[in-house]
């Protein structure tokens, strides 16, 4: 199916060259499509709001790379008055969906025409379709189909920039051995848009394809209401990223990293990094960094450390500076930050800029690489994390995995992160116990998954009848570059 393409722009007073200069400074600056990245370069991190046109206005939230940088010439404004070859810039992007925005910066009236060029294809017709409510779907099929709900939209879109580029990967693996009794695997996802009741009706949609397992690469909040929901069905749900536990049952699994054991690996480093034990715990309130911040209370007592205070933000929330102010009047060491995706950013970027970074490190359990590219450099430098998984480890089977994801979608696509490795070991799990029971049976794949010991490119990964997972942690350290392993 050829692309199609949804064109928007605005206008602006400036002339070319200050309105490209002013690409990237941001929501509620007034200047191209609410963009926001540090450096107009190749390779720079961008995301941007992106109108989608038609009767009903809406936009999506693109998070992408730079690929072409073309200044306008100066003075070039001020000779044109109307159309004009003044600056290019294109972004690759891979949320909401995979594709390429195009925008031209040209002389007019006096000032600038930003134009964009969005390339549609047909998985982001159909995301378009579904998120202006219209039915989508596909004709029955005969083989087993495999759903995958995740944030393909909203505040954790960033941390699950790669999931479903993992899920696809994994799935062409499992199929070129073969699939499910010799059927094909038929992977299918649904956007959650960080919100729990979005993810329900996703999940239902996905069931009524077909879906009798579906991942769940999104908050904890969408896996409890998304397993309330499907409550009495016959489907099996499998949480892939990191989660406080708590969703056991027949038919649920919850994979990743679990608080106590990420918060044991990181204290001491980062009590010795920070040269101090006063901890601030500041995070979103919802149920995962309220576990987080439980553990950190029973973990950080056993260690001599001290918490030093407590604060909570909504999701959403873009303006930290009341919670920042009372981390710098409490004396912490050591921030414990649980915002997750783009508040995660915000607040990060904000403590930066207020100075915070001068008077403590931070920990900040669900920071990725890509989360972190949109922290960006000057940001960077006093952030930490600690996850299952970093693309640095030397495992047996992570160079391969890299080395296929590259030569699959490309030097600009998202880095592999613990969330999107974990969905590409969630899909090998399922499918190793799919052919050990010889059909798409859930009850039987569910019982075979537990107790179980997996082999996985962030190692061994091993999972008990009362789904406690045991795995290997790396605590990493953000730098300009990315993270990087730092002694344990």
């Amino acid at each position: 199916m050829a692309a199609l393409v949804l064109p928007a722009e605005e206008w602006t007073a400036a002339p070319p060259l200050a309105t490209f200069g002013l690409f990237g400074a941001g929501t509620g600056a007034g200047w191209v499509f609410d963009a926001v990245c540090d450096r107009v370069a190749v390779g720079a991190a961008v995301s941007m709001r992106a109108p989608l046109g038609g009767p009903v206005a809406d936009v999506a939230e693109i998070i992408g790379r730079i690929t072409k940088v073309r200044p306008p010439s100066p003075g070039r404004g001020q000779i044109r008055r109307t159309g004009g070859d003044g600056g290019r810039i294109e972004i690759l992007h891979d949320q909401p969906w995979r594709g390429r925005i195009k925008l031209r910066f040209d002389p007019e009236r006096g000032g600038t025409r930003v134009r964009l060029f969005a390339e549609l294809d047909e998985s982001g017709l159909e995301w378009l379709m579904r998120r202006r409510g219209f039915p989508t779907g596909r004709a029955t099929s005969p083989n087993p189909r495999l759903g995958l709900l995740t944030s393909k939209s909203g505040l954790g879109s960033l941390f699950a920039a790669a999931a479903d580029h993992m899920a696809t990967l994994a799935v062409e693996e499992i199929n070129a051995e073969g699939g499910v009794q010799g059927r094909p695997v038929e992977l299918m996802v649904g956007d959650d848009a960080t919100d729990p009741a979005v993810g329900v009706a996703e999940a239902w949609r996905l069931v009524r394809a077909g879906c009798r397992t579906i991942l769940v690469c999104t908050t904890s909040a969408t896996f409890f209401a998304v397993s309330e929901a499907l409550a009495k069905t016959e489907v099996l749900v499998m949480h892939t990223v990191m989660n406080e536990g708590g969703g056991t049952g027949p038919l649920r699994v919850q994979l990743g990293e679990r608080p106590d054991d990420q918060l044991a690996a990181a204290a001491k480093p980062l009590m010795r990094a920070a040269g101090g034990r006063r901890w601030f715990l500041a995070g979103n309130d919802y149920c995962w960094p309220r576990s987080m911040h439980a553990a950190a209370r029973r973990v950080l007592a056993g260690s001599g450390a001290q918490v030093a205070g407590e604060r909570f933000a909504a999701l959403g929330t873009r303006d930290f500076t009341p919670l920042i102010d009372a981390v710098t009047a409490s004396g912490a060491d050591i921030v414990l930050s649980t915002f997750v995706g783009a508040d995660a950013v915000a607040f990060e970027r904000q403590c930066h800029a207020m100075g915070l970074r001068d008077q403590c490190v931070t920990l900040a359990p669900a920071l990725d690489e890509s989360i972190l590219a949109h922290v960006g450099a000057d940001a960077a430098p006093g952030l930490y994390t600690v996850s299952g998984y970093v693309e640095q480890i030397a495992t047996a089977g992570n160079a391969g995995l890299l080395r296929r994801y590259r030569d699959t979608f490309g030097p600009w696509a998202p880095p592999v992160s613990t969330f999107s490795e974990s969905v590409f070991g969630a899909v090998h799990i399922w499918w190793s116990a799919a052919r050990q029971v010889g059909a798409d049976a859930p009850k039987l794949i569910a019982e075979t998954i537990r107790p179980g010991r997996f082999e996985l490119p962030r190692g061994t990964v091993t999972l008990d009848e009362s789904d406690q997972v045991t795995q290997h942690m790396y605590v990493t350290e953000a730098t300009a570059t990315g993270l990087q392993l730092t002694a344990s």
